[in-house]
């Protein structure tokens, strides 16, 4: 439906309007999307985070003094985190716009904190999150990535050791790492980097809100005291409206860097504590109400329920023919892989068929390509029919067999030089991956098995430059 601008829409106008562009759009809710979003299935909970999603939507975090409550709910989850995170007293937190903006402050943050460093540089495993590479990419810190143990996917603590050097200013870790849902050796790693004055940040993004409550024996937290910095997403297992992210420090110092003033113009002088000046405080009182009406007995509840799913789909997984668990998963997270019967983008597009999500990762550094899935609380009701459709959509991969890569197109894409290549260049590119839809326009498939699969084959770099032609032109 398209409304015209020129003339004031009725509200029963813009509705149906909105409700015909949201119909192609995946579902929130009902724990089949297994990534992007996640569902508690606790309909008041949703409910009381719209409300406030929309009755702070007009208040501004750019300055808490004249919007104070922000600030005090800003606090009050700060606190509660810290102390479900093992923090000392000492603690600081600011509320990001997610995940992304959490770990672009800890590696400013951290930067800032070295001024005598020229050359600053991170070291992380190969697993570490795409927000790390993005933030070395905007500040200026080269990214030393040390391969991870190829059985566990976990860091390995000797090799981050000896690539931390006198130009190291942060390690990263994971808690757990996205792609295998395993948690890194973070006391070690972080007692080494103690040792050498480097500060050590855990990504536990996808993990913060879920692992306090699975009973851990190893510590992986701000309980560890060589850990300077932790990030936590409360928009995934807190359950909270989109976008909201907590990252603390172990103490106001550390937190310095990634706190901006500037009185070097005529207006007032512009204070920030995030990368973002004006943002809406919609999200932070969504959050601050939706992890008040849960509670953290509710939340034990609900990461016990999800674990439990999905510790029941990986053993359910190891009696599908041609299917299996690339690692035992630590935490909500699962890593699929197949065996050369079929190929995950085929098992992807089958699911899809089926009305589930699940998401196809791309082979890396000897790693065969996966299915990731994020099993959430409303998923665990709902395991018989994943596993039924899991099953059905395996054994028509099975069937089809294998996605072939045309042998020419496969050598031609690994001859292709990206920074080479123009708009026509990209345009001619986009057919020959069937992404084209005419007249430059992008037309994304509803099956992508052989998108992927070519993708899959094409270097890094290639496979960068092609998605960023498909979102350029997705938003021309």
């Amino acid at each position: 439906m398209t409304l015209d601008p020129t003339t004031a829409s009725t509200p029963d106008e813009i509705r149906a309007a909105l409700a015909t562009l949201r119909a192609d759009d995946l579902p929130t809710h009902g724990g089949r999307t297994l990534s992007y979003v996640y569902d508690s299935g606790i309909a008041e909970a949703d409910a009381l985070g719209r409300e406030a999603l929309a009755a702070f939507g007009a208040t501004n975090g750019l300055d808490p003094t004249a919007f104070p409550s922000l600030a005090r709910m800003e606090s009050d989850l700060v606190g509660i985190a810290r102390d479900l995170l093992h923090g000392p007293p000492t603690t600081v937190g600011t509320a990001t716009s997610g995940g992304t903006e959490s770990l672009l402050l800890a590696v400013l943050a951290a930067r800032e904190g070295r001024p005598d460093v020229t050359a600053p540089r991170l070291v992380a495993p190969s697993t570490v999150h795409a927000a790390v590479h993005k933030a070395g990419h905007l500040f200026g810190v080269a990214i030393d990535l040390v391969p991870v143990d190829p059985v566990t996917c976990r860091a390995d603590p000797a090799a981050m050791a000896v690539a931390m050097t006198e130009d190291t200013v942060l390690v990263v870790v994971s808690a757990p790492s996205y792609a295998h849902g395993v948690v890194d050796p973070v006391a070690e790693v972080a007692t080494e980097a103690g040792r050498r004055g480097i500060r050590c940040h855990v990504d536990a993004c996808i993990g913060g809100w879920v692992l306090p409550w699975l009973g851990r024996d190893e510590p992986w937290d701000l309980a560890v005291p060589e850990v300077t910095s932790i990030s936590v997403d409360l928009h995934k297992y807190a359950y909270t409206p989109k976008g909201i992210s907590l990252l603390l420090h172990r103490d106001p110092w550390l937190r310095r860097g990634h706190l901006y003033a500037s009185a070097a113009w005529p207006g007032y002088t512009m204070l920030n504590s995030t990368i973002q000046s004006t943002k809406s405080g919609g999200p932070l009182a969504a959050a601050w109400s939706v992890v008040h009406a849960i509670g953290l007995d509710g939340y034990a509840r609900l990461a016990r329920t999800a674990r439990e799913a999905t510790l029941d789909v990986a053993r359910r997984v190891e009696g599908v023919e041609g299917l299996e668990v690339v690692v035992a998963p630590d935490s909500t997270l699962l890593a699929l892989a197949t065996d050369e019967t079929c190929d995950v983008f085929t098992v992807a597009d089958e699911m899809g068929e089926r009305g589930w999500l699940v998401q196809p990762q791309m082979s890396f550094a000897g790693q065969r390509p996966t299915l990731h899935l994020s099993l959430c609380a409303a998923t665990a009701e709902r395991v018989d029919e994943l596993m039924d459709a899991l099953a059905a959509s395996v054994t028509a991969a099975r069937s089809a067999g294998p996605v072939q890569v045309d042998p020419q197109l496969a050598a031609a894409a690994t001859a292709i030089d990206p920074s080479a290549l123009d708009d026509a260049a990209f345009d001619g590119l986009l057919t020959v991956a069937g992404l084209s839809g005419g007249d430059g326009a992008v037309e994304v498939p509803r099956r992508m098995a052989e998108v992927n699969a070519l993708l899959d084959i094409a270097p890094p770099a290639l496979r960068e430059a092609l998605l960023l032609a498909v979102l350029d032109r997705l938003t021309r």
